[in-house]
């Protein structure tokens, strides 16, 4: 083929410039000789290399030009572009038309530009570049999941769909979480009631009656002759005070009821669970709650988890950065909401719970809170007309007042770990000793005394120096 003047030296001029001014991918330059066997050359795609000839050539062709495109300068020179990945053939024909060579042209992603890039986007990284067929391979080691995704979504860019990533990842992968689980209730409860009884007799009229715990048939007088009065279906008599006079056929008993309770619970559980990236790790610090469940085989038992839960994922993204996804719980049983159904009867669950994803270094900490419950409740009964009556009235009144309040912190901290060798651990049991028989009968020991001639591998005894145990970088 025998371009234009002006398409040749505009060539001429592109292929110099990418001679001259930018550095090449492969041989810049390919002396073909008469009658040598087939050679190969590697273009980078996007890019081009100048081939000469000491041997004039009359034609040639290329296999597939939708991999690389040529174009002669000259009888002697050849400009070879890179299209698209691949492999394909150039042929040169002498002036006779015989055979001069075969070329074996290969075009390959330009790793050259995707390895600067990598070097600028993820310095000190260890991470190798290759080219296999078409595609690119990655190997190496790199410091974190997030800088392995990086590097692999980079080279999508240079080679979409066709990337082999053979990279792993160092560093420490094991995690351990180190979680405090701090729950306080408080509940305040105070009451206040009169009860108010009357019997009179004379001749052969009897009346009796009265108000509140009078009402369920207890008779008034018992506070008169001595003989304990029955507070009706009251379950304690706490803060409960009667009273009761006589005159004549007229008797009369006045019982009032005063009494505050106050509770405090605290529920504490710091939990330390161990998994390697990636994976889950579950803690529960209480018990499985029977519920049965009816079929039409029969009734079979079915068991609910309760108390405090945790359920957690961990990802080293980085060197020290963790990303970590975690669910916590807290429940119990609550009697107070119960059902019964064919004679048994199956307590309620009071339960909070929280699930989020964090990110956070080695070491970081941050808290679950504002999980706050304040439940308030009032009830006032009183006889109609006559517990508005002033000062009187009371005794024909009855209030209750009820708080409970409760809150509920988690405070989470990650750390990266690596294990130790089992002897340079111990066990709660390690520095209990059982008793001798002496020790247990005579002493009235239920534990025996080491001796000096035991070792007992205690770590916080023993004097180290160092980090020991789960290692936490």
């Amino acid at each position: 083929m025998k371009p234009s003047s002006f398409f040749r030296a505009g060539l001429l001029g592109l292929a110099l410039t990418v001679h001259f001014g930018q550095p090449s991918f492969g041989q810049d330059i390919l002396k073909v000789m008469r009658g040598s066997a087939s050679s190969s050359i590697n273009v980078a795609m996007n890019r081009a290399v100048v081939m000469e000839s000491d041997t004039p050539f009359a034609e040639l062709s290329v296999a597939n030009p939708a991999i690389a495109d040529i174009a002669t300068l000259s009888d002697r020179t050849i400009y070879v572009l890179g299209k698209s990945p691949g492999r394909t053939t150039l042929t040169l024909l002498g002036p006779d038309g015989k055979l001069i060579t075969n070329v074996d042209v290969r075009v390959s992603p330009d790793i050259a530009e995707f390895k600067e890039r990598l070097q600028e986007i993820l310095p000190g990284e260890e991470i190798e570049v290759r080219t296999a067929n078409d595609g690119i391979v990655l190997s190496g080691r790199v410091s974190g999941k997030r800088k392995l995704s990086l590097a692999v979504e980079l080279g999508e860019r240079y080679a979409p769909g066709r990337v082999t990533n053979l990279m792993t990842v160092g560093g420490t992968q094991q995690v351990m979480l180190k979680v405090r689980f701090a729950e306080m209730q408080r509940s305040v409860t105070k009451s206040l009631s009169s009860s108010l009884g009357l019997s009179a007799t004379g001749g052969t009229v009897t009346g009796e009656g009265g108000n509140n715990v009078f009402t369920t048939g207890t008779d008034p007088t018992n506070y008169v002759d001595g003989v304990a009065a029955t507070l009706g279906t009251a379950t304690t008599n706490a803060g409960a005070y009667g009273i009761g006079f006589s005159a004549g056929g007229i008797q009369m008993s006045l019982l009032l009821e005063a009494l505050e309770s106050k509770g405090l619970v605290r529920t504490l559980a710091e939990p330390n669970l161990v998994a390697i990236s990636g994976q889950s790790a579950r803690f529960l610090a209480g018990g499985e709650y029977p519920i049965p469940v009816s079929s039409t085989t029969g009734v079979s038992i079915e068991y609910k988890p309760f108390g405090v839960e945790l359920n957690f994922t961990p990802v080293v993204v980085d060197d020290n950065l963790i990303n970590l996804t975690i669910s916590a719980a807290v429940s119990s049983i609550d009697s107070t909401a119960s059902v019964s159904s064919g004679g048994i009867t199956v307590s309620g669950f009071k339960r909070r719970e929280t699930s989020t994803t964090v990110e956070m270094r080695d070491g970081q900490s941050f808290a679950i809170a504002g999980l706050l419950e304040d439940d308030f409740t009032d009830l006032a009964g009183q006889v109609p007309w006559l517990g508005d009556i002033p000062v009187i009235g009371a005794l024909f009144r009855s209030s209750d007042y009820t708080r409970r309040q409760s809150e509920l912190v988690i405070i989470v901290t990650p750390h990266l770990v690596t294990p130790v060798k089992g002897e340079s651990l111990t066990l709660p049991t390690d520095r209990i000793r059982i008793p001798s028989e002496s020790e247990l009968f005579l002493m009235g020991k239920v534990a025996g005394k080491t001796g000096s001639d035991e070792v007992i591998s205690d770590i916080s005894t023993q004097d180290l120096k160092g980090s020991y145990g789960y290692v936490m970088e």
